[in-house]
């Protein structure tokens, strides 16, 4: 690789933290306040249950697939929470068990039978939305009150959706990029031919990743119960596109396996701050979808002219 091609490669990687300083910098100006403990608490009030949703969404993509249900299954979490892991925490704990293991049985009937994720995960949409209204047929529900303590949990110094977002950052880099079970899955997006060489089995890869990201979903649900205090089936359907978008925005590509655990955290970082500034400036909810938008569509075009440039200096 030249000098030319590794800075322009390094630039590219580095996207996601300037996208994130490019949204940081106008909120600096327009609001200093914002940036006090209190402030940015207040910003970044649901990023851990984003960030939770885009890890989800990244775990499909390492695959090559893409999860249009994680949205409706983050809402249907919330609503198992909300109602059964109250009133019969067994019961609740099984049905999140079984939630976990039902993403876990999708992913390996996606790799047996060859049938397109989209197809598959748009159906189970349904599914999930058809649950939780039955579960919660209206708005209500309460959050367990461990559940409540956990997410109200204030760190010293520093606002604790950071500390939350660094350590989950941290802890998927590790298991994703270093580990070996974690190179094994990104092969299986990045060159199944040579898993198969291997010995390894791409059911197994698809259905441990899809069970990866039911976790994560459940995860997204608990944290957002936990800090909305009660549940609706509609509670988390923005998820969908905002997860795909916040992976995208950290450097994740549809094919080829590949994936940023860090960037996606930013990517969702950066998402959670636009909106929420734009609500904390009693903004419309469609112009926030809007700066979602247009961040994403800054970055990509940026990520295509360094490929271009990449392309002619080579």
């Amino acid at each position: 690789m030249t000098t030319a091609a590794f800075t322009q490669a390094r630039m590219r990687a580095l996207l996601p933290a300037i996208s994130l300083f490019a949204v940081l910098v106008p909120i600096l100006i327009l609001q200093p306040a914002t940036f006090s403990y209190f402030g940015s608490n207040l910003l970044l009030n649901l990023a851990v249950p984003i960030v939770f949703a885009t890890l989800a969404q990244l775990a499909i993509i390492t695959v090559n697939d893409l999860d249009l249900s994680i949205g409706p299954f983050v809402s249907l979490v919330a609503c198992i929470g909300a109602t059964l892991l109250v009133k019969q925490p067994w019961l609740g704990t099984l049905a999140l068990a079984g939630c976990v293991l039902a993403y876990a049985a999708v992913g390996a009937l996606i790799e047996l039978r060859q049938i397109p994720s989209i197809v598959v995960t748009l159906g189970l949409s349904f599914v999930w939305s058809g649950l939780a209204i039955v579960l919660l047929p209206s708005p209500g529900g309460t959050s367990p009150e461990w559940l409540g303590a956990v997410m109200s949990f204030q760190t010293p110094w520093i606002a604790a959706p950071i500390i939350w977002s660094v350590l989950i950052a941290m802890i998927g880099h590790f298991l994703l990029m270093r580990s070996s079970a974690g190179v094994r899955s990104r092969a299986a997006g990045g060159n199944p031919r040579a898993v198969r060489r291997f010995g390894w089995s791409l059911v197994r890869n698809r259905a441990t990743l899809y069970g990866v990201a039911g976790l994560f979903g459940v995860l997204s649900g608990l944290s957002l119960l936990g800090l909305t205090t009660s549940a609706d089936a509609n509670l988390a359907l923005r998820y969908t596109l905002l997860s795909i978008a916040a992976v995208i925005l950290g450097g994740g590509e549809f094919i080829g396996g590949r994936v940023s655990v860090v960037g996606a955290v930013l990517g969702a970082i950066t998402l959670t701050l636009a909106a929420s500034f734009l609500a904390f400036l009693n903004i419309s909810s469609d112009w926030q979808v809007g700066m979602q938008g247009a961040i994403l569509i800054v970055v990509l075009s940026l990520r295509v002219l360094l490929q271009q440039r990449n392309g002619d200096k080579q």
